[in-house]
């Protein structure tokens, strides 16, 4: 079964329904540490919202007439879902793949490479959608927001956790070990927070910063998502939406080609 997926690495990955029972069985797994698994998701970026809205917020003016804890609830939603994303499609795809060896148990089964990773891509996509909810959650609690429009923040939630996820594949193909996922976070994920808007307006970078920042995927995240969450229309929602998509398509695309090349070895 593996040689027959490996007959052809740079092949486009077979998106079939086999991957659903897979999906499945990590959910189960994630159900029975629930408590403990919304409890990690859900305390940081909850104490970052009290610290740096309630605290640094008293001391800064409205940006663009909107109170800085609504603007950082707004964009942190953003990078949380991310992150989260991101967390699952490294650490806890590295276990499965190459500590518990879950994915080889699977591929003896009826089951493809590419039917495992598109589990581990959505699986991680519903995680983002999780921890997404739990801010929303306390944004509406706060009477940060209460626009109807943050309804349409859950899709677009887990768009951005299929293109973490794609990303966080790519990287999980060529890890050997935990520690190779700190450059990662520490050259791409981190500066991306401080690029995106996330924390202060996307306007106050030099001009050619901006130019670079408008492709990354967390900056067309942040455009989405803010608007909808202050009651307001996206500005460029096809662009936004094309550069999502993008990267979630070529980016796991790119993942199944590596993972694939890497098990032939």
């Amino acid at each position: 079964m593996v040689t027959a997926v490996l007959a052809r690495p740079a092949a486009f990955p077979d998106i079939s329904l086999r991957w659903v029972p897979i999906w499945r069985r990590n959910y189960l797994v994630w159900k029975r540490l629930f408590a403990q698994s919304v409890f990690g998701n859900i305390a940081e970026p909850l104490i970052t919202l009290f610290a740096f809205g309630y605290g640094l917020g008293t001391l800064l003016a409205p940006i663009d007439g909107v109170r800085y804890i609504v603007f950082l609830a707004s964009g942190s939603i953003c990078m949380n879902a991310f992150n989260a994303a991101t967390f699952e499609s490294l650490y806890s795809a590295f276990t499965r793949m190459h500590v518990q060896k879950s994915w080889e148990a699977m591929m003896n089964a009826p089951l493809s490479l590419d039917d495992v990773m598109m589990a581990e891509l959505v699986w991680a996509a519903t995680k983002s959608v999780f921890t997404g909810i739990a801010i929303l959650v306390v944004i509406f609690a706060l009477g940060l927001s209460h626009a109807w429009s943050m309804l349409l923040v859950l899709p677009l939630l887990f768009l951005i956790g299929l293109t973490a996820a794609a990303l966080g594949l790519v990287v999980n193909a060529y890890a050997k070990n935990y520690d190779f996922f700190t450059y990662y976070f520490t050259i791409v994920v981190t500066p991306m927070w401080f690029l995106s808007g996330v924390f202060f307006p996307f306007t106050q970078l030099p001009r050619w910063v901006q130019a670079a920042a408008q492709w990354l995927p967390l900056t067309a995240a942040v455009d989405l998502v803010r608007p909808l969450i202050l009651g307001r229309v996206p500005q460029q929602p096809v662009f936004d939406l094309a550069i999502l998509f993008a990267y979630a398509i070529l980016g796991y695309w790119v993942a199944v080609v590596v993972t694939r090349r890497r098990l032939l070895k």
